[in-house]
């Protein structure tokens, strides 16, 4: 226990180390502890901050969301996108770009409308199925409908609409600012609370439903609360960041490699700490290029690898 805390300790201290270097980097490098000039202290406090506040949400989130969809599903390649989430906000940003693609500040609220209606289907379907394995292929359909829908509105779009929803599609952090978070931080906290209520169950869940059944855990509201969580969790980052690829997948494997424990109450912190440090480190490096490379393109580099790695330790 001496070194599970130990470890929490050190990563805190790493996500500390990186979100000042986050907040420090970028085309004009900034010093918080030395003299600014005006317009160096308005890009630290109206960007720097509040893009690495959003990566440090956003980063927390993903995990988190990925973890406990992995432990519903008992699978590996689980993520928070799996129920279509993501699918269901790009065809709310789809749609509004097609209508305009000058309601650029609208963006976000179209893709909490979208991510909120196929979430509300999802719902509403998990009532109606007792296994996961129906609930999951029907997300997956549900995602793979708004997606042919998106196709299909993309066919019709004129190229400005095209190119604005193809640079929301890559992911950013930097298009936060101080309003955006009074929306978003709100969700995600309520999105944090059904996980939390869900904490006890989801340790009984990793030994399969019938056992969790056996014990007293009810597998249905169980599984109602993972479901809305995650649909908060990634439907709130998606809605402001547009979809970060490989993070919800890739950090709970890290967390439970490094803590050596499928414990929910380690692993949740464990996969929240760890996925904030990952994105920060992401946006660094994408701070570090002359025109910033979007946030998906960096983190898919962290979590490919680490997919790849799963499959074939499972083979």
């Amino acid at each position: 226990m001496k070194q599970k805390t130990g470890i929490f300790i050190a990563l805190s201290g790493f996500l500390v180390l990186l979100f000042v270097l986050d907040v420090c980097s970028g085309s004009l490098w900034l010093w918080p502890w030395g003299e600014m000039s005006p317009m160096e202290q308005n890009i630290l406090h109206a960007i720097r901050v509040p893009k690495a506040v959003t990566a440090v949400l956003a980063g927390a989130a993903l995990s988190v969301s990925g973890l406990i969809m992995q432990t519903l599903f008992r699978n590996p390649l689980a993520g928070p996108y799996t129920l279509g989430v993501s699918s269901g906000a790009s065809l709310g940003v789809a749609f509004l770009t097609m209508c305009s693609a000058t309601l650029v500040m609208l963006l976000p609220a179209a893709a909490c409308i979208g991510a909120t209606l196929v979430l509300l289907l999802v719902l509403a379907v998990s009532r109606r199925v007792t296994s996961n394995v129906s609930l999951l292929i029907v997300g997956m359909m549900f995602g793979s409908i708004a997606g042919a829908l998106v196709s299909l509105l993309q066919n019709f779009a004129n190229p400005d609409a095209l190119k604005l929803f193809i640079v929301w599609t890559l992911g950013s952090l930097s298009s936060v600012g101080w309003s955006d978070m009074q929306m978003m931080v709100p969700i995600l906290l309520l999105g944090a609370l059904f996980v939390l209520l869900s904490l006890k169950p989801l340790n009984g869940l990793l030994l399969g439903e019938d056992y969790a059944r056996g014990i007293g855990i009810n597998v249905e509201r169980t599984r109602l609360f993972i479901v809305l969580a995650t649909g908060l969790l990634a439907g709130g980052v998606t809605a402001f960041c547009g979809p970060i690829a490989f993070i919800g997948v890739a950090v709970p494997h890290i967390a439970r490699g490094i803590f050596r424990t499928s414990n929910h109450r380690i692993t949740i912190p464990a996969s929240a700490l760890i996925g904030a440090c990952l994105l920060l480190v992401c946006d660094v490096l994408c701070s570090l290029f002359t025109y910033p490379l979007p946030i998906s393109t960096v983190s898919a580099l962290f979590g490919a690898p680490v997919i790849i790695w799963i499959i074939l330790k499972n083979k």
